[in-house]
């Protein structure tokens, strides 16, 4: 479920993987893990991170 919204917000706002993990301050490599579901247990840190890069709450981005 993680992985599939942040790629589908990803997409909706024209962002590559780089872009979206420079934008939010975090390692590509992290990011790329997230989005193929290798990491289903992202810090709470970087959740945040991804979460404010889209201006929604970390409960959206989990989808709760």
């Amino acid at each position: 479920m993680l992985s599939k919204n942040i790629k589908q917000l990803r997409k909706k706002h024209n962002l590559s993987q780089e872009q979206l993990a420079q934008k939010a301050g975090i390692t590509y490599s992290t990011l790329i893990k997230i989005e193929s579901g290798a990491n289903k247990n992202p810090t709470l840190e970087t959740l945040r991170k991804i979460s404010n890069v889209f201006k929604i709450k970390i409960d959206e981005l989990v989808g709760r």
